[in-house]
């Protein structure tokens, strides 16, 4: 909507991952650096962690651009609350090879197939698991023993772990000391800071031939910092509706309050009507179950009387039914 207004060539705060908006800040080159260091040594673990929003998953698409396809195959995953078992099925379908009704042996026989025909052609298989956090132990387990698939000079399989910090947890537990000596590097993927976040913002816009209009004042910008943490797609959820209500109010100038007026939108729209507000933690469980108890047997009650007085209502209307019954009997027999 508010692109034609503004004269933009696309939307430039689009909450979906897209390298074109990719924009290094500090963090975001370290991390880079980690994985173009990760694909040089062919092998190992790379792991990025951040926070939800920070922007690992464009970070992996920037990297995925830069591939050269002739020499490395890469595949992703995305959905990883699976077991250790389905995890397999999901490294054979992200590479595209059959799957359904396989058994465990059957999947490792066809990833070392798949893995050593890779080689013989002259690539290097690279696996992408993104949303880490959500795999369990022996997930992460059958993750690792993918790395045994060797030549003799040299790994087959290369994997890069991104997740969410909790996933740091994870790998620290006791049983991963198998995984930790195969992580070659690891990076923690921080926030923006307020310089960072005036950037990011005029980077994007820039991307789709923003001309100053609309403006954005400094103190805007620190509204927006204040209010997102430098986290980048909440900047671009901000943005987003902050443009949204530009278009609609007819604005070519942001500041400070008109930050200030979007937030407060936002937040209204998710705080929950005071009618269906959820209970005070102070309310006794068992008051609560009592109260619900109580609210099921005046609803049993309330159907038990509708039954009633409609079985009555019918009882009455065959009452007014049988005499002129027996009157019409009484007329047949004497004819």
């Amino acid at each position: 909507m508010y692109e034609s207004y503004y004269g933009f060539t696309a939307k430039p705060f689009q909450l979906k991952p897209d390298p074109r908006f990719f924009f290094g800040s500090k963090g975001h080159k370290r991390a880079m650096a980690y994985l173009e260091y990760g694909i040089s040594q062919g092998e190992g673990f790379i792991v990025i962690t951040g926070e939800v929003g920070a922007g690992k998953t464009t970070l992996m698409r920037n990297l995925f651009c830069a591939l050269e396809p002739d020499r490395i195959l890469a595949a992703q995953i995305v959905n990883t609350h699976v077991g250790s078992d389905d995890i397999l099925r999901l490294v054979a379908a992200a590479f595209g090879l059959e799957y359904e009704d396989a058994s465990k042996a059957a999947l490792l026989t066809r990833l070392e197939q798949f893995l050593r025909q890779c080689d013989r052609q002259g690539k290097r298989a690279l696996l992408v698991v993104d949303e880490a956090q959500n795999l369990t132990p022996r997930a992460v387990e059958e993750l690792r023993m993918l790395s045994n698939f060797q030549t003799e000079d040299r790994s087959l399989l290369q994997t890069f772990l991104l997740g969410q910090p909790e996933f740091r947890r994870t790998l620290l537990s006791g049983d991963m000391q198998q995984l930790l000596q195969r992580v070659i590097a690891s990076y923690h993927l921080g926030p923006l800071d307020l310089t960072e976040t005036q950037s990011y913002i005029e980077h994007r816009l820039h991307t789709v031939g923003w001309n100053n209009d609309p403006s954005l004042s400094s103190k805007a910008f620190s509204e927006i910092y204040e209010y997102t943490g430098g986290i980048p797609r909440k900047i671009n959820s901000l943005c987003d509706r902050l443009f949204l209500m530009g278009y609609l109010e007819e604005y070519h100038a942001f500041d400070e309050a008109e930050i200030k007026q979007v937030i407060a939108d936002i937040r209204q729209e998710f705080e929950l009507p005071a009618k269906i507000s959820l209970p005070s933690p102070s309310i006794n469980k068992l008051s609560d179950e009592k109260e619900l108890s109580l609210a099921s047997l005046e609803s049993v009650d309330d159907r038990l009387g509708k039954m009633e007085r409609s079985i009555a209502s019918m009882i009455d209307a065959l009452k007014k039914m049988l005499p002129s019954t027996k009157a019409n009997q009484s007329s047949e027999r004497d004819s």
